[in-house]
């Protein structure tokens, strides 16, 4: 069998140019985070199947990449069902784990815990641009928080962020899950079709309003009375703070007026506090696919990427699933491919470089000589320097031309008779 040169399916490898953007990024994420207050922690990368399976992740539980049983406990020959061939998984997202990880240590950790996570995640995706089936996530959370704290300071954190890397013009998109089922119910559907409703909703931006209209009308047992209301809903509900009041004077009765007074005061302290130039939006189309949020949800989207590249919610309801017990919890997550791909495409520059020098030394330097030279890079090196020995290569020319390309301003040849 050929051995293959190519990474898997959904994967790569990662170039040097392209891991020093990476690298920078992620240090610049840790850097700004830790300002807000938020300490790093870790969870493995692998998680025990029924965690991954137990319906909190929405279409994601699909994409799980299943891990076989090991040793004796792996018999294919008398399997009947998957869970006698599978015990764990990778994980898909860093929520998950984050619950069960505060579940486990909720006794040695602060309240609230404001947690920030950055690792790799595993999907079966379909793979196309800025979307891999192994990805890093950079999470923040805030577990143990109630009140509308929380929201606002993951976006200001998140915001901050991105503004310190140059982005700017973004859209920060926030609705809540409470608003989606007032105007589901306003509307006439039964809380049981709220998922199904939600599901066909999230697709407004690719089918407009009237595939919208069509699929509603096929889900059965509503009239076309109920799907115009529900539909003229979003006609009526501006982008703004005005919107979130109109929503609370026409869903009286089936909106809790604290939801829209929350929503008002996120965005109102957001735009007071941001430190970025972003929009802020209030969008009642707005989803979410995953099943596990409670409340607040919001995106962050660029025009230039043409979608997302962050989005988060209150999730109150899972780490309740490990203890018995809810615990207030919401996290803003950052989609790091995209923000890379962005960077990398528009010839980013990160702004930590050192300066970078390179000695040539001549072949078969004496011991003497070669001392020498590592006497100098070690003197460049606590000067702050980036430093690189190399021996010389024939093509002397084309070997300079190249580590210029690198970025080596300073490059000095070293012949045995120039040593002293």
């Amino acid at each position: 069998m050929a051995l293959k040169k190519k990474p898997v399916t959904g994967m790569k490898d990662m170039l040097p140019k392209e891991m020093e953007i990476r690298d920078y990024v992620i240090q610049m994420i840790k850097d700004t985070y830790k300002t807000f207050g938020f300490t790093s922690m870790e969870t493995p990368c692998v998680e025990h199947i029924e965690n991954l399976c137990s319906k909190q992740g929405g279409d994601n539980e699909k994409l799980i990449f299943k891990i076989l049983k090991r040793g004796e406990k792996l018999k294919i020959d008398e399997a009947k069902e998957e869970s006698d061939l599978v015990d764990g998984g990778l994980r898909y997202d860093l929520t998950v784990p984050l619950a069960r990880y505060y579940a486990n240590h909720a006794n040695e950790l602060p309240s609230p815990f404001k947690a920030m996570q950055i690792g790799n995640v595993w999907r079966a995706d379909r793979p196309q641009r800025g979307r891999f089936r192994q990805f890093v996530q950079c999470d923040i959370d805030i577990l143990g928080e109630p009140s509308n704290l929380a929201e606002i300071e993951l976006i200001l954190a998140t915001t901050a962020m991105l503004g310190k890397l140059g982005f700017s013009n973004f859209t920060v998109c926030i609705n809540d899950r409470n608003i989606l089922k007032a105007m589901a119910a306003y509307s006439g559907f039964r809380e049981e079709d709220y998922d199904e409703v939600f599901i066909i909703l999230d697709k407004m931006d690719k089918i407009g309003a009237e595939g919208v209209a069509n699929e509603l009308n096929e889900l059965g047992g509503y009239t076309k009375e109920n799907v115009d209301t529900y539909l003229a809903l979003f006609d009526q509900i501006s982008g703004d703070i005005e919107g979130i009041r109109f929503c609370k004077e026409k869903l009286n009765g089936f909106l809790d007026e604290k939801i829209a007074d929350g929503m008002e005061m996120i965005i109102s302290s957001v735009e007071a506090a941001k430190e970025a130039e972003f929009k802020v939006k209030f969008d009642p189309t707005l989803v979410r696919g995953q099943s596990y949020y409670t409340g607040t949800i919001f995106e962050i989207r660029m025009d230039e990427f043409g979608g997302s590249v962050a989005g988060g919610g209150r999730y109150d309801k899972m780490i309740g699933k490990f203890t018995g017990q809810d615990t207030p919890a919401c996290g803003f997550s950052i989609g790091f491919e995209r923000i890379a791909m962005l960077l990398l495409e528009n010839g980013y520059e990160p702004g930590n470089k050192k300066e970078k020098k390179a000695y040539l030394i001549e072949k078969n330097m004496p011991k003497e000589g070669i001392l020498n030279v590592l006497a100098m890079a070690k003197a460049d090196r606590e000067a702050g320097k980036q430093v690189l020995i190399v021996n010389m290569k024939k093509n002397k020319k084309f070997q300079k031309d190249q580590l210029a390309e690198e970025g080596y301003a300073d490059i000095q040849e070293v012949y045995r008779d120039s040593i002293n």
